[in-house]
């Protein structure tokens, strides 16, 4: 999810917060269940750009969806083929990059107070076991800025990566993203506690 809301009134804009949220988690396990094949990856996306062209989405921002996430897709996708196999790696991220298209999808026609809202209502009756809806809500809306966020470490370290010369190096992107993610996480608590966020 790495595009703010775009206003509309497509049937996708039209649809409760809940509702959209729900559907995304029904699509991604079934993404994740019945791409058992390379080839199952097409369909899969062909409903996906279904879905963005109900939405009216343009092209432009539905590929800013997946455009920041693709060199960490390619590393996984390597990654994958080592360990297993070439199929195994085409599904696993063909599943991950259909996941990633269909939750971009909800935050451009899903405004984050309408998600907020909806995941709080569902998690209400979890206080009657001592479980904070708000604190709920808050690591949503803490994960959804975290995303960007990772996203445009990940950029800086390909750019920096490429201005060094070091190629497709995995260890030379995945670890300088990973200590800066974590950097940013260290940072966020401390800000969090200094305003009595805490346990």
């Amino acid at each position: 999810m790495f595009a703010t809301y775009i206003p509309g009134d497509s049937l996708l804009h039209r649809l409760p917060a809940g509702l959209k949220i729900l559907l995304v988690c029904v699509l991604v396990l079934a993404a994740t269940l019945l791409i058992r094949e390379p080839w199952h990856v097409l369909p899969a996306l062909a409903l996906t750009a279904v879905l963005y062209a109900i939405g009216r989405i343009r092209p432009r921002a539905a590929w800013d969806q997946v455009r920041p996430v693709l060199p960490m897709l390619l590393a996984i996708l390597v990654l994958q083929w080592i360990v297993a196999d070439l199929d195994t790696a085409l599904r696993v991220c063909g599943a991950l990059l259909v996941a990633i298209a269909v939750a971009g999808l909800v935050a451009l026609t899903t405004r984050i107070s309408d998600m907020l809202d909806a995941v709080t209502r569902a998690a209400g009756p979890l206080r009657h076991v001592g479980v904070s809806p708000d604190r709920i809500a808050l690591v949503l809306v803490l994960t959804i800025r975290a995303i960007p966020l990772i996203a445009r470490r990940l950029q800086q370290v390909t750019e920096a990566r490429r201005a060094r010369g070091l190629g497709m190096s995995i260890r030379a992107l995945v670890v300088p993203t990973v200590l800066g993610a974590l950097t940013t996480a260290d940072q966020l608590g401390d800000a969090l506690a200094a305003r009595g966020v805490d346990d």
